[in-house]
């Protein structure tokens, strides 16, 4: 996926629109009760909303396209210079701010729990994680250790009543004390993320429970983080942390691996191949689907916690990029 394409990229994204406001409190089709195994299977999952928040994002803020593109070319230029002197000193550390947002005791995350989330990130991002020993060896010479770690800064608990959060019309509320969230704490030092209790959104006619979501460089500051539902932080019965890890990857610049299009769209890294979309499962390799085979295993797919595994050098070099003079975070990890 070579082409540098953000402009066109930003330029055909389609915005699907809000229906109107409900109360969430009692519109029983967002009031699942997702608190057993039996219930939750019934129930169908979007892995990752951060695509459609940009979406939303682009339309509410008309100068964002422009910002992200100025964050594109700076990227594109760090990476063609190769110029990380920046990052010559080793590892970056990124302190995190957790905003657990509940209305169960069962909701409430243990400090123990955010604290095992944060070793599931810092094992992805700096080549620890116990499966990347499956790993194809197509692959494993573009196998990056990012080089990042993150430590817990703070916890900020707020409990609220709302049994789910509608990204249709609840959406980025639980980042407002005024909406019984809990505002962003200095995003330009901390990397903010709100834990809730469950998300949901609908689109034709559909339901779906959202795990996570994450905003992208360049977006509003009072805003800026990761939101992952409380089911699938650290590791519970149907997750084993992943998602923070692909949400942290699209906070750090990184898109969807199949270029949340067919085969020609573009991540906007070199060396991860062609995919027509996403996968889901574990794939088992190889799976062609435009020409190459797919890199199911990267942590910017879909596929299950447990078989995904790696960063490219790409994938690498985008996210060093932020942190260069002039880059979008360069005033993290100081």
């Amino acid at each position: 996926m070579k082409k540098f394409l953000l402009l066109l990229l930003v330029a055909s994204t389609i915005f699907i629109s809000c229906q109107n406001p409900v109360d969430e409190l009692s519109n029983p089709e967002i009031n699942i009760d997702l608190t057993d195994q039996t219930t939750f299977a019934k129930v169908n999952s979007k892995p990752c909303f951060s695509k459609e928040a940009l979406d939303k994002n682009l339309v509410s803020d008309p100068d964002l396209a422009n910002r992200m593109s100025v964050i594109e070319e700076h990227s594109q230029k760090i990476i063609k210079e190769g110029n990380f002197r920046r990052l010559e000193n080793g590892s970056i550390v990124i302190p995190v701010v957790f905003h657990v947002i509940y209305r169960t005791a069962s909701e409430n995350v243990s400090l123990s729990t955010l604290q095992d989330q944060i070793d599931i990130l810092n094992e992805d991002f700096n080549l620890q994680n116990p499966e990347r020993n499956t790993i194809p060896s197509e692959f494993s010479s573009v196998e990056a250790n990012v080089g990042i770690t993150f430590e817990i800064q703070d916890v900020i608990r707020v409990y609220n009543r709302r049994r789910s959060w509608s990204l249709n019309n609840a959406y980025e509320k639980m980042k407002s004390a005024s909406s019984g969230g809990s505002n962003v704490v200095n995003p330009s030092e901390y990397l903010n993320i709100w834990v809730v209790n469950n998300m949901t959104y609908r689109d034709r006619g559909s339901t779906f429970t959202v795990l996570g979501y994450a905003q992208f460089p360049g977006g509003a500051s009072n805003t800026d983080g990761v939101v992952l539902g409380s089911r699938y932080t650290g590791y519970t019965s149907i997750s084993s942390g992943r998602t923070a890890t692909h949400e942290v990857g699209h906070y750090l610049n990184l898109y969807h691996i199949w270029g949340d299009g067919g085969c020609g769209a573009t991540d906007l890294v070199a060396d991860t191949p062609d995919a027509i979309s996403e996968s889901r499962g574990c794939p088992t390799y190889p799976q062609n689907s435009c020409g190459s085979n797919d890199m199911t295993m990267n942590f910017m797919d879909y596929s299950d916690d447990s078989c995904l595994n790696m960063f490219t050098v790409g994938q690498k070099a985008r996210m060093d990029a932020l942190f260069v003079n002039g880059g979008a975070r360069a005033s993290m990890g100081d």
